[in-house]
């Protein structure tokens, strides 16, 4: 019975610290959150293209060194990151935590008093929420250095939006030469969920992504004497046809895959047949032997019915990000943090995606978890990602400075846990 009693006592005191630390959090989250909000107000007014944000990387820099701590830039071009070393052990284990800060090429539509300042540039895919949320947690987490036990790194990462990827870039320009995290998180927001909820995914959670390039070639010729021509109009469209098959008939039913073209460029007129046609698309999977296969395949049926009409076909194959993988530890990790934070019925269980994200280049090397924030403002208008009247429920800023930080430093804690069994 006592000994019973004894467990009890550390299971209560475990829950009391806990909560404690919880509001410790929140306190600090909402003492801060009107500067993190002015934070991504500057980001979402000066956005920068891929391998363009230099402003953003110094400001992203100017606001760390603010908290006391040494940041590098210029990492992969323009990339920043920052190590907090906690007040115990500050050697030991590491925790990442990244973001990326690159824009789109699109015009702003929001009509937002803080509506981008650079013509057809936009933070449409939320990045100025990523990067200052990150920025909040870091100064939370620089606040209670005393309860870090081990070391935790700030990653802002650009160029994600473009081949190779940020997160390539900035590992081949020595990320992680000099202190190798043993995890890393990430999340992005998703206007498919409403502000206060947030989602995550075991295993395999987002495609692979190559991007595909045709060069059809013909002869040109005049539209009213198609005989003395090879139409290459004609031709690209028996590929685009032939092509629905890949999916349709090859791929595994039980293996999600896509295949969709974006561009087809002919560049004739109402009577001129053009010597080529241009054409462009996308390849997504989960399985890397399938990935492979299906390349060879799209490269066959392309050059085979060039060939059979009596054209040419040049196919490149940009071979893009794998697939993101979600270790099965950090995601119950950020699940059962989250649920702590936020409550049970704020937290779900994810499906598959078909969007791509290179943070799996992080995963590859790294136990990793990608989760997603809401960010819908509930009973407005719903705007997808990558569209000009994207808006961000601010509200979410605060939600996400503050769970980022707690999850750190329960990554942190449950090391020590593991480590004395």
């Amino acid at each position: 019975m006592a000994a019973w009693r004894g467990v009890m006592v550390f299971v209560l005191h475990k829950i009391i610290q806990t909560t404690t630390v919880i509001q410790e959090i929140k306190d600090l989250a909402h003492q801060i959150n009107s500067e993190v909000i002015g934070w991504r107000r500057w980001l979402h007014q000066h956005p920068e293209l891929s391998q363009q944000e230099y402003g953003t990387m110094a400001f992203v820099a100017e606001r760390l060194r603010e908290m006391g701590l040494e940041p590098r830039t210029g990492i992969g071009k323009t990339g920043c990151m920052a190590i907090l070393r906690g007040d115990v052990d500050p050697d030991g284990y590491c925790v990442a935590l990244r973001s990326d800060y690159d824009a789109l090429p699109l015009t702003e539509a929001t009509g937002l008093p803080f509506a981008s300042e650079n013509p057809g540039v936009m933070h449409a895919c939320g990045h100025d929420m990523h990067t200052s949320s990150l920025l909040g947690a870091a100064k939370i987490l620089c606040q209670l250095r005393h309860l870090i036990h081990g070391t935790i790194m700030f990653i802002f990462e650009p160029s994600e939006e473009m081949y190779p990827g940020g997160a390539r870039m900035m590992m081949d320009d020595g990320l992680f030469d000099q202190l190798m995290p043993n995890e890393i998180y990430s999340f992005h927001c998703l206007p498919e969920m409403d502000y206060g909820s947030v989602g995550m995914r075991k295993g395999k959670y987002m495609a692979s992504t190559d991007e595909l390039y045709w060069t059809v070639k013909g002869v040109g010729g005049h539209g009213a004497t198609p005989h003395l021509s090879i139409d290459p109009i004609l031709i690209a469209s028996h590929i685009v046809v032939a092509l629905q098959q890949v999916v349709s008939r090859n791929a595994s039913p039980m293996m999600p895959t896509t295949l969709s073209f974006g561009k087809f460029n002919a560049n004739g007129r109402t009577n001129i047949i053009p010597d080529e046609v241009k054409m462009e698309g996308i390849i997504r999977t989960f399985d890397e032997k399938w990935r492979l296969e299906a390349h060879e395949k799209i490269r066959r049926i392309s050059t085979g019915i060039a060939e059979s009409m009596g054209g040419e076909c040049d196919l490149f194959i940009d071979y893009g990000y794998p697939y993101v993988f979600n270790d099965d530890q950090c995601t119950q990790q950020v699940h059962d943090n989250a649920c702590a934070f936020l409550g049970d019925d704020k937290v779900e269980w994810l499906d598959m995606r078909m969007t791509a994200e290179d943070f799996a280049f992080f995963a590859q090397k790294i136990p990793a978890c990608y989760f997603r924030i809401g960010i819908h403002q509930p009973g407005t208008p719903f705007s997808n990602l990558h569209r000009p009247n994207l808006i961000v429920d601010e509200r979410s800023i605060e939600l996400a400075n503050g769970l980022i930080a707690y999850n750190a430093l329960k990554a942190l804690e449950n090391r020590i846990k593991k480590n004395n069994g």
